[in-house]
């Protein structure tokens, strides 16, 4: 069936673009590139539903860069002729890179501006007063400029993308996306891309569509089971921790994985949980600032942590939403909630790579949120698994999941993690311990040290790190807080603790960390001296010979 779906190269693509794409290592498109560049091309305005993870961003950005290149043929004057407009900052940058990297061939002819980030608006003017050819941004940064006359679009738009346009009203953007509209000209293409098609998006597709074709890709909003495992299990808050402590102390779970919790205050309690056993995790939540978070996706997605806690973009988007932890009910939720960043967004849009495994920690509040989240994992063809912890009171909010899942099928993809929690009663003594010294306080104190730490180092990663690239590299984010007392008997695991059933899977994570034996070179190598000197005993090596001499110089004397 390979053979009789359209090509890249049967597309119309320039040669440069086709390069890019075999850089890429892309053979072939996803179904979503293949129904929706050739449409494009054509000039159809564009309402898609596909999955996350199945090439969306290309879908919109290979036929965006053709038309560019197309028209650098007629009309040499320089000018934005492309907006595309995405919810977080997060997603503006990974548009960003995308665009860099199918056009490493062209870069001279198609330039690309990412103005989503928090940069001072007079640091921003002088990229648009080169007129870019792409600009990405959040609507309220590109209104922003607008409004400053830093940017004209009235001209020269030619195309209008957005990106999870079901994120925008949500995200509370309806109204800079309406006063927007009216810097625009009559006539453009426009590209509405989305896992979901919400009621947010058909009101975006009265607003800016003009006879759009409407591509709803792959029916279920998520890979197979034979991509992508689904479980579920029934535990409750003190269940919760006993469970996540077994799964990665034990290693039972292998891989990069994200966990997801429902509020800002338990990112830091369940980072401070793991650290007293010595398991180091990167917290990724809205208070932290933009230049950090996305340092910290970059890092997560070269290798340099395994675990991420992150919250979920619900209850960013919604300060009034309750969390699952009861410190999140008090008058602090009040204070923090400002200092919020409302386009934030972990769950959604953002490409983390080659994740293994999500875990909801805290089960989420809505279907999309469910379809976002474990979006992150089982992407293209990758094999991925999601895990659901699941107390009594959101058992309702899985009915519904399994419900919008199941559909038509009489199977739901959830299936039931088959996990004897008697086997592993042995280690509630030391979860309890553990969840002892995790205090208020000490989740207070945490949040406040980890808010002061990455200011520090987002002024670093903004002025320092532009100059010194690879010390970059040296700045970790999965260091300890240390808020609460550390408990050293509870890094290690007793071999007596583990379950007998598991001892043939289990390899505990010991925090220790291997010393590099050195190379031992081969041939006749001298010994340096001070070396050799220093190794001596000088108890046995040392030798009194100054008794004798004396002696015959007392018996000398008269």
């Amino acid at each position: 069936m390979a053979t009789d779906r359209l090509q890249f190269h049967e597309m119309g693509l320039d040669d440069r673009i086709l390069k890019a794409l075999a850089d890429l290592g892309w053979a072939q498109p996803t179904l979503i590139q293949e129904k929706a560049i050739p449409l494009a091309l054509e000039g159809k305005d564009l309402l898609a539903r596909a999955r996350t993870g199945s090439g969306k961003t290309a879908a919109y950005a290979v036929p965006l860069i053709q038309r560019i290149l197309t028209s650098k043929q007629i009309v040499r004057e320089q000018a934005v002729t492309a907006l595309i407009l995405v919810p977080t900052k997060e997603l503006g940058q990974q548009v960003q890179g995308m665009i860099r990297q199918l056009t490493a061939y062209c870069a001279r002819d198609v330039r690309v501006a990412d103005i989503s980030g928090k940069s001072d608006l007079s640091a921003q003017r002088p990229i648009l007063m080169e007129k870019p050819d792409v600009v990405v941004g959040t609507p309220s940064r590109v209104l922003v400029h607008l409004n400053a006359q830093n940017l004209d679009l009235q001209a020269s738009l030619e195309t209008l993308v957005i990106d999870e346009a079901d994120l925008l009203f949500s995200f509370g953007f309806e109204a800079d996306l309406k006063s927007l509209l009216c810097h625009l000209p009559k006539i453009y293409q426009s590209f509405l891309m989305s896992a979901t098609l919400s009621e947010d998006v058909q009101a975006l597709k009265e607003l800016l569509l003009h006879n759009p074709v409407i591509l709803k890709l792959q029916g279920s909003q998520l890979p197979d089971s034979s991509q992508l495992q689904q479980y579920s299990v029934q535990c409750e808050e003190e269940d919760k921790f006993l469970l996540i402590y077994t799964l990665l102390k034990l290693r039972l779970i292998q891989g990069k994985t994200l966990l997801f919790v429902g509020a800002v205050e338990r990112c830091y309690r369940l980072k401070l949980f793991l650290e007293q056993f010595s398991i180091p995790a990167c917290v990724l939540n809205s208070e932290l600032p933009v230049h950090s978070r996305c340092h910290i996706i970059t890092q997560f997605n070269q290798g340099f942590y395994d675990y991420i806690i992150a919250t979920d973009e619900e209850v960013l988007a919604d300060p009034t939403i309750k969390g699952q932890a009861a410190e999140g009910k008090g008058k602090n939720k009040k204070k923090n909630a400002g200092a919020k960043d409302k386009e934030y967004g972990v769950s959604r849009g953002i490409d983390f790579q080659n994740v293994s495994n999500v875990i909801n920690f805290d089960f989420p509040t809505t279907v999309e949120s469910y379809i976002h989240r474990v979006g992150r994992t089982a992407r293209a063809d990758n094999p991925g698994t999601a895990l659901s912890f699941i107390s009594h009171t959101e058992s309702p909010l899985l009915a519904e999941v399994e419900d919008a899942l199941t559909g038509d099928s009489a199977v739901s993809p959830l299936k039931p993690y088959e996990f004897r929690m008697e086997e592993i009663e042995g280690f509630r003594y030391r979860c309890r311990d553990a969840m002892r010294s995790v205090t208020k306080q000490s989740v207070r104190e945490a949040r406040l040290k980890e808010i002061k730490q990455e200011l520090l180092n987002s002024e670093k990663l903004k002025t320092y790190f532009e100059d010194n690239p690879r010390d970059l590299q040296l700045l970790r984010h999965d260091r300890d807080l240390h808020p609460a007392v550390i408990k050293p008997q509870l890094k290690n695991v007793p071999e007596y603790l583990i379950p007998p059933s598991l001892r043939g899977v289990a390899n505990p994570m010991t925090g220790r960390k291997r010393r590099r034996e050195k190379p031992k070179p081969e041939g006749v190598v001298k010994k340096p001296f001070k070396k050799d000197y220093r190794g001596r005993n000088p108890l046995k090596s040392f030798r009194y010979t100054g008794g004798r001499s004396r002696g015959a110089r007392a018996g000398g004397k008269p």
